[in-house]
């Protein structure tokens, strides 16, 4: 008797243990620390200080041209963010956030022997590359390991876009060197190069895997998302050189920020509900806080540096604690945490009109919390329901969306700021420009909301069969159901050749019109990728007589489990036929089974669809096999209860099932070569031919008959 042979899962190294399951709490340790060093080290980068050190600049230094060229980080880091993005696919994870750093590094040494116009705008590109380059990096690694860390990333996101600009300007508090601007945190970039080195290390020993990495579809829209960032760079760079009038600054930004939510409503329904976020959280919360930091300094009458950082590490906490939080205890489908996070924004917006300015800082931990942790909320629940690629995809939206609200808030400020004449006339019309902008703020945050509630809802056909979060996968890259559902056309396959095996987990999902997918950065021999979608080889059509094709131990319409060979046809009626290589949830139609008393409608269906009831063969026997005929009593008496299974393994979820085999390298169109053989499970294990079984009609030639199929026993949906 020939034995099938051993397929292993395509996420697992030939010989040894699991990568990652020795030390996975000292791997997720050291990445937990590296993402709470390099996020803060990446957004700090954004603000524009040099001019808090104007008067320390030697003479003849061209002001104007010095903040120019210091600006140059954010544009630089809007255009690498997606570049870097696509890069991911291509390069090693640990290797990105090495460069990345070591980027940022060589930038604050070199600040030091900055003397020119032209060094400062290179090593603020260098800044702007290295913190481009360090965001999707975190984020894909944190997308390798257990879920908790995307919550985490999206806590220390959320409190590093916080306090961005308090970060900046704390070091530049008494010095005596403008050049302090350049490098304002040098100890810790190297801190965050020794634990980037102690997670490579860590990587190479325990946790090298394929890491999860976006579709050709999704890679593409990756590209597309640098050019609304190129043209706002450009615009930013204009504004700054030319003597635009306020007007035409806050039409072309209310233009850049449309722009972006446009294109950030192409792609499925959770990958536009996750870019909407990015772009409010992006153009918001920054810029909003920045002019908070101005206001509140002493100089104004507000408690200073000192007397925020109270406020900042309060709100910070509470964001980490609140993202964490909506990750272990929210369930995966619940779509109602993020427009709450937005909510509270538009809140915390809100308190800013009403308690800045204020002579005690602790009053400021109000609005800080209202923001930091909507935030953190919102971005927790929006990631847990995309993709990775969704994911990189609004990532590169989110700084595109900071220079906007950066440019809009600049344009109310210089309106505001027209005809002052004294200096109390200046503190009162820059308080103005800050509530002004936190009304803007708050519409557009409420715009964000109506404009996801409208064009994220699922299509029909999209539901998600009760799945519940089950166990890490072989992969590590978070829990079954992680990745979300795309339906319709959205969820259309797109196999990518040479496409290297990555996992995050997965589940799989039927709609109501009997498709079946299974939703993972997972790819294994029997089923095809297609952006965040994954659709098993041999799913069919939905309804009616369903033929499955192209993979081994298929399940048919009526719910046998049959030993298909690849490339063979196995006809019956239900809502398809599903793949031994994906299977996660299954849910037949009840149209086509007739429901606990469909003898009637069961049978109108198999006249409708031309076919015959359930042929199969679980079994053949010399070199043609022969099939037997299932009566009424075979038939199941209801629909085919939800089954889980494990979406990462491989094998079949009922025991003495068909084992996993490799599939066969024919056509995929039902034809195979000639002279193949297969070992069936069933029978009496014999093997049989290379010719496909047909549906309910036996194939010339045959010399034999399977036994009858012993009935079923009675079941109390047949009401007897």
């Amino acid at each position: 008797m020939a034995v099938p042979p051993i397929q292993r899962t395509p996420n697992q190294p030939a010989t040894g243990s699991d990568p990652g399951t020795t030390h996975p709490w000292f791997l997720d340790t050291v990445l937990a620390l590296l993402i709470v060093a390099a996020l803060p080290l990446a957004i700090v980068a954004i603000p524009n200080t040099v001019s808090v050190v104007g008067d320390l600049l030697p003479p003849g230094f061209d002001r104007l041209g010095l903040m120019r060229a210091h600006g140059m980080a954010l544009p630089a880091m809007m255009l690498t963010v997606p570049l870097a993005s696509v890069a991911l696919g291509r390069v090693r994870v640990a290797y990105v956030l090495i460069a990345g750093l070591a980027l940022l590094a060589v930038a604050d040494a070199a600040g030091g022997y900055a003397g020119s116009t032209f060094l400062v705008g290179v090593l603020r590109v260098l800044h702007g590359v290295g913190a481009g380059l360090l965001l999707p990096a975190t984020l894909v690694a944190a997308w390798e390991r257990p879920a908790v860390l995307r919550a985490v990333w999206s806590g220390v996101l959320a409190l590093s876009l916080l306090s961005a600009q308090a970060l900046a300007l704390w070091p530049l508090d008494g010095v005596s060197d403008w050049k302090v601007t350049l490098q304002p945190y040098p100890m810790l970039t190297g801190s965050a190069l020794v634990l980037a080195a102690a997670y490579l290390v860590l990587w190479l020993l325990y946790g090298r895997r394929p890491a999860p990495r976006p579709q050709q579809r999704e890679r593409s829209r990756l590209l597309l998302a640098t050019m609304p960032a190129a043209g706002i760079a450009i615009v930013a760079i204009s504004t700054a050189s030319e003597d635009w009038r306020p007007n035409i600054v806050i039409v072309v930004a209310v233009l850049a920020v449309g722009a972006l939510l446009a294109l950030a409503s192409i792609g499925v329904p959770e990958a536009r509900s996750l870019a909407y976020v990015m772009v409010a959280v992006g153009a918001v919360l920054l810029p909003s806080i920045a002019q908070v930091t101005y206001v509140e300094m002493g100089g104004l009458g507000g408690p200073g540096l000192k007397g925020l950082w109270g406020p900042f590490g309060v709100a910070g906490g509470l964001a980490v604690a609140a993202a964490v939080l909506v990750r272990l205890f929210v369930r995966g489908e619940a779509t109602w945490p993020a427009p709450l996070g937005l909510l509270s924004m538009v809140v915390g917006l809100c308190s800013v009109r009403v308690v800045v300015p204020a002579a005690d800082g602790r009053v400021l931990v109000v609005p800080f919390t209202l923001l930091a942790v909507g935030a953190a909320v919102a971005l927790t629940a929006s990631l847990r329901r995309a993709g990775v690629g969704a994911a990189l995809f609004g990532l590169a939206l989110c700084f595109p969306g900071v220079l906007a609200g950066y440019l809009l808030g600049s344009g109310v400020q210089m309106a505001m700021l027209r005809g002052v004449s004294t200096p109390q006339q200046l503190v009162d019309r820059f308080v103005g420009a800050l509530h002004m902008w936190a009304l803007i703020g708050g519409f557009l945050v409420v715009a964000v909301i109506v404009l996801a509630a409208l064009l994220s809802r699922r299509g029909p056909g999209s539901e998600v069969v009760g799945v519940e979060e089950g166990p890490e996968g072989p992969s590590g890259g978070g829990r079954l159901s992680d990745a979300d559902a795309g339906g319709g056309e959205d969820a259309e396959p797109e196999a990518e050749a040479g496409q290297e095996d990555g996992s995050s987990g997965g589940r799989v999902a039927v709609s109501p019109s009997g498709r079946a997918a299974d939703f993972a950065g997972a790819r294994s021999d029997m089923g095809d990728i297609a952006g965040d979608v994954v659709r098993p080889a041999g799913v069919s059509g939905a309804g009616g007589s369903a033929a499955a094709g192209g993979a081994d131990g298929l399940i048919s319409g009526d719910g046998v489990v049959a030993d298909g060979r690849s490339g063979a046809g196995v006809a019956g009626n239900g809502s398809g036929g599903l793949g031994n290589g994906a299977l996660g949830a299954f849910e037949t139609s009840r149209e086509v089974l007739g429901g606990g008393d469909g003898a009637g409608r069961r049978e109108k269906a198999l006249r409708d669809a031309g076919g015959s009831r359930g042929g199969f063969s679980p079994g053949a026997v010399g070199e043609d096999a022969a099939v037997g005929e299932v009566g009424d009593e075979d038939a199941p008496t209801g629909a085919i209860p939800r089954v889980p299974a494990s979406t990462a393994n491989g094998r079949s979820p009922w025991k003495g099932s068909v084992p996993a085999q490799t599939p066969s390298p024919g056509p995929a169109d039902g034809s195979a070569a000639s002279g193949e053989r297969r070992t069936a499970t069933g029978g009496d294990g014999a093997e049989r031919g290379g010719r496909p079984s047909g549906g309910g009609d036996a194939e010339a030639g045959a010399t034999e008959r399977l036994p009858a199929v012993p009935p079923q026993a009675a079941s109390p949906e047949d009401g007897s």
